[in-house]
């Protein structure tokens, strides 16, 4: 497994498509995930620290968790197979770890809000991860500033 930081979420043109760049921590390889629109939003306010007036279905699912003291302990990109990521989220309750099957947006956006490590299988790496050519300081701060001014209606198909 390699770990993973998260860069943010921005809408792709042209195609107006919500993706997540992940980058591996102690390397040079970013992985793009395009997502839908529903999971960009709740990434992206979760990295910004928006609360909304009701929990969205990821601070709905963090408050469960939390009220019957279930903790997130990692999520793992782990496979792709035909264009499609997989992940999976590690839960651990008492003595007991359970391993949850999931879409790597869901498990992003409940991670961010747990505050819990991302990682990759290194064969997911291999396959689907790119080098970006800009300057990775440059590119980190287009996604800050693409986040400092998102707005939910930016993500609407």
């Amino acid at each position: 497994m390699v770990e993973l930081t998260l860069i943010g979420v921005r809408v792709e043109l042209p195609a107006n498509q919500p993706i997540v760049l992940l980058k591996e921590r102690k390397g040079e390889r970013f992985l793009p995930i395009w997502i839908g629109a529903f999971e960009a939003t709740a990434i992206a306010f979760a990295l910004q620290g928006i609360e909304t007036a009701r929990p969205m279905t990821h601070d709905l699912m963090k408050n469960i968790m939390d009220a019957l003291g279930i903790t997130m302990e990692k999520v793992v990109i782990s496979d792709l197979k035909e264009g499609t990521f997989y992940a999976d989220i590690t839960l651990a309750q008492n003595d007991d770890t359970y391993e949850i099957s999931a879409r790597p947006s869901d498990a992003i956006a409940l991670a961010v809000r747990m505050g819990v490590t991302i990682y990759a299988s290194e064969h997911v790496l291999s396959e689907a991860s790119v080098f970006i050519q800009t300057d990775e300081e440059e590119e980190i701060q287009r996604f800050r500033d693409f986040l400092d001014n998102v707005k939910p209606e930016d993500f609407q198909a």
